[in-house]
């Protein structure tokens, strides 16, 4: 069996090419969107992640104190 081969289209306009001016205009674009949070709420947040991230970290610390207990106890060490 022979392969058809795809018809390529040899003239590309330059509009469809990458442009890195393109695609920087479009990023700053984009970024325009973007709804901030405001100060107050990006402290808040800031705070409510680092309070979990360092109470999850008690928690699994404690977690992984008591299991190596348990294994020093079984095995007898």
């Amino acid at each position: 069996m022979a392969r058809k081969s795809i018809p390529v289209n040899k003239s590309v306009k330059l509009s469809n090419r990458f442009s890195i001016i393109r695609f920087f205009s479009e990023v700053i674009g984009e970024l325009r969107k973007v709804t901030w949070p405001s100060r107050q709420e990006a402290t808040r947040l800031t705070i409510l992640v680092l309070t979990l991230s360092i109470t999850i970290g008690i928690l699994l610390g404690i977690v992984d104190y008591f299991f190596s207990r348990l294994m020093a106890l079984l095995s007898g060490t």
